[in-house]
């Protein structure tokens, strides 16, 4: 999508990553920046009929819908989860994930046991709902086994 300061490819935090260093937050936070205005600019020239970029997704995102969420929740300042090294959750926040359907991704909130992200998640859930909505993605909530709440995401045809 696009390169880091460090050369490497920008990818946006998906919830199943390591935690981001807090020495590494501002950088983090201006590369997202730079990926999110990337987008604008694929919107841009690829959805000519559209006159506001923030309307709808480009083709781009639905082909690749959890990398493109994942970004989406990322530039709207909501904290992704995280794990360590031996796949145990770390860190409390969204997780996004392949949808059932194709085109489609599923957000989560989530963190590790004891953390609260269970009694968080209406909120937290709301909040990415939000989010989504201001970049032309569409979430339906939804609940889960054990009753854990979900939100279904699919980009907006207008």
């Amino acid at each position: 999508m696009t390169t880091t300061s460090g050369g490497g490819t920008f990818e946006a935090a998906t919830g199943d990553g390591p935690p981001l260093p807090e020495a590494e937050a501002e950088r983090r936070a201006r590369e997202v920046r730079t990926a999110l205005e990337g987008l604008l600019q694929i919107r841009r020239l690829t959805n000519g009929r559209v006159g506001d970029p923030r309307a709808l997704p480009a083709d781009w995102e639905r082909g690749r819908p959890v990398r493109a969420v994942a970004l989406v929740l990322e530039a709207g300042g909501l904290a992704p989860s995280s794990l360590d090294t031996t796949g145990t959750r770390t860190g409390t926040g969204y997780r996004v994930r392949s949808g059932d359907r194709p085109g489609t991704a599923v957000v989560e909130w989530l963190g590790p046991p004891g953390s609260g992200a269970a009694q968080e998640e209406a909120t937290a859930l709301t909040a990415c709902v939000s989010a989504l909505a201001r970049l032309g993605w569409e979430a339906l909530l939804y609940r889960g086994p054990r009753g854990r709440r979900f939100l279904e995401v699919e980009p907006f045809t207008h």
